[in-house]
């Protein structure tokens, strides 16, 4: 019998290595696998490309239809209508027409289609009903085509999440890798719409991947950048809201006003968001089927539009109007208030359509609004109304949903103003830390959140992942020969003063067999000659001393032991590793992680102490 003790391995890397076997069930990075989903992903990201088009074709044609009673797929706004009060009727029996698909289709086509996605995503595996492929853009087209204030880019990120998560349901793969297939369909089919391979990126890693690591983030950057080239193909290479207003670089004082713009746009984001959770909770008490809820919300969407034309349809024209900074007062304030108020009502209904694109409008209306009081109280500052405009929406975007890098980059790939970038970041900073100190759930996740469903909001490393099993390892193992016998075996243990709970099997050259169960010695009454290796009855796989915590917890699980061999490159002894241990380091880690030190002294003494102590010892 031996205790062999050594050194603690130290290894150059903090990740697991594993490449001399494939023996733990920790996820490999399996290069032939990202391949094949990065092609996937590439495939989802052109067909809906396609989708996107068909999309915006049909909300046009059925614009047309409703509202001038001509057959066209040509892009129209409703807001140039001559019906009268008819008007009102329009967005009402579109209303009925998306309760009644709800009702005998899927509920599911309800909403506005990114807290949906997150939902299936944290809860049920990214399994989304095929369904929803055809009956979230159809249902979609239908309300907002009658007149719903809404944009195509909600619809179109549900339907492409869908898409995505079908292909996953129908091949042999991980429910992971059907998450990235639903994320890339989505965020693809955002930038299907307008244009923004980059944020739209981003958008999947802050609401719907949850992670930032290659095996997600290639196959979703590859099916962006399809998109991307689907809509320079199908729509244009022109930004969406390219407007031909001029933003020059911003002093010092501008930038410190647009920061305080962010911080009051960020406590409306969290009045907007309030509002329309408020609004869904009072249809909730109403004493009719939901089924007629969307048409109820039609009817003040009809009523608005009625008066304010401009509130009615999809209105990204209204955005490029506000960031040309030319738009007259009465029309920004009108549009912002009841642009707002038709949305909330519509969207509180329960009918099918989009947050991005009503946001962006109350965000640049505000904008330009805080601007327009600023140069009235002090004259003599340099605001520019067009990028007041740009930070308002990207500040309600930015404390709506909290998708920080999604809002800022949004901004400056749908307008092309790449030098507002400091501006942005400060005003969208502002909006979020405003968001995130006063506001517990945001626009995307309070829905789910009240069904229970917790959602990432913090993405911090593993802290198993940052730790070597050869840190924390015991480093004295009692170790026996193979070709010991048994009752040499309980002889020695019952003299010897160690009580090891286990004992590890070696050969003549000191590596690893096996490991058993010191109770398992005295269970044995069978012939005296027989050896310790006949207990073993499945061979342990032991642990290297550089495999991280995380991989020595996947096998404790997976072997259902809760004490593993610990060996070094050469297979020989290096200690063992206990799943109370691991659990014990994994709390010091965390502990040490929050605790609050302080490391430098300021008082003189302590500065004195610190320099005397770091000199080296040659020198006197």
């Amino acid at each position: 019998m031996s205790t062999k003790k050594s050194g603690i391995p130290i290894s150059v890397s903090l990740s697991s290595t594993l490449e001399s076997e494939a023996i733990y069930p920790q996820q490999v990075r399996n290069k032939k696998r990202l391949i094949m989903i990065s092609c996937y992903a590439v495939a989802v990201g052109a067909a809906i490309s396609l989708i996107a088009r068909f999309l915006v074709y049909l909300i046009s044609l059925i614009t047309n239809l409703s509202f001038y009673q001509n057959l066209s797929f040509h892009e129209v706004s409703p807001a140039h209508n001559q019906l009268g009060m008819i008007v009102i009727a329009i967005p009402a029996l579109g209303g009925i027409i998306v309760g009644l698909m709800a009702k005998y289709g899927s509920k599911a086509i309800r909403g506005h289609g990114i807290p949906e996605a997150m939902e299936q995503i944290l809860t049920n595996e990214s399994k989304i009903r095929p369904t929803i492929t055809y009956l979230k853009p159809i249902s979609s087209a239908i309300a907002i085509g009658t007149g719903g204030p809404f944009g195509a880019e909600g619809p179109i990120i549900a339907t492409g999440g869908a898409l995505g998560s079908t292909l996953g349901q129908l091949l042999r793969i991980t429910h992971t890798e059907r998450k990235i297939l639903l994320s890339a369909g989505a965020v693809a089919g955002m930038t299907a719409i307008f244009g923004t391979p980059i944020a739209a990126i981003f958008l999947a890693i802050e609401l719907l991947l949850f992670e930032f690591t290659p095996r997600s983030i290639i196959p979703v950057a590859l099916a962006c950048i399809t998109g991307a080239a689907g809509h320079h193909l199908l729509f244009s290479a022109v930004p969406v809201f390219f407007s031909g207003a001029s933003i020059d670089v911003v002093s010092n004082v501008s930038i410190f006003l647009y920061s305080l713009m962010g911080l009051l746009i960020g406590f409306l984001a969290i009045l907007v968001t309030k509002s329309v959770y408020a609004v869904e909770d009072l249809f909730e008490k109403l004493p009719i089927h939901w089924v007629w809820w969307p048409a109820i919300g039609g009817i003040a969407v009809g009523l608005i539009g009625y008066f304010f034309p401009r509130t009615l349809g999809v209105g990204y024209e209204n955005i490029t109007d506000l960031l040309s900074g030319k738009m007259p007062l009465y029309f920004v304030l009108t549009l912002c208030v009841f642009k707002y108020l038709s949305w909330v009502l519509a969207l509180g209904s329960g009918t099918s359509g989009g947050t991005l694109a009503p946001l962006l409008t109350i965000g640049a209306a505000l904008g330009v609004l805080i601007a327009m009081v600023f140069k009235h109280l002090m004259p003599d500052l340099d605001i520019n109304l067009a990028l007041a405009a740009l930070i308002g929406m990207s500040a309600m975007f930015a404390g709506a949903s909290r998708a920080l890098l999604t809002s800022i980059l949004f901004a400056l790939e749908t307008t092309g103003h790449f030098n507002a970038l400091i501006p942005l970041l400060a005003a969208c900073v502002a909006s979020y830390t405003v968001s995130y100190l006063f506001m517990r759930n945001t626009i995307m996740t309070e829905k789910i959140s009240r069904r229970g469903v917790l959602t990432p909001d913090e993405y911090e490393p593993n802290l198993l992942e940052m730790v070597n099993v050869g840190q924390i390892m015991q480093q004295v193992a009692v170790t026996v020969l193979e070709t010991v016998s048994i009752l040499e075996a309980q002889d020695w243990f019952n003299k010897s003063t160690e009580r090891p709970d286990y004992l590890i099997i070696v050969n003549e050259e000191q590596q690893y067999v096996g490991l058993i169960a010191t109770k398992e010695l005295y269970k044995f009454t069978g012939n005296d000659k027989t050896q310790v290796s006949t207990l073993i009855e499945k061979s342990v796989k032991p642990l290297y001393t550089d495999n991280s915590l995380r991989a020595a917890l996947n096998v404790m699980l997976t072997e259902n032991k809760h004490c593993l061999p610990v060996i070094d490159r050469k297979r020989e002894i290096a200690g063992l590793i206990t799943y109370d241990r691991l659990l014990n380091s994994f709390q010091e880690i965390s502990a040490k992680s929050e605790r609050r030190t302080i490391n430098i002294s300021l008082r003189r003494r302590g500065l004195k102490f610190i320099a005397n102590r770091r000199r080296p010892n040659h020198v006197r």
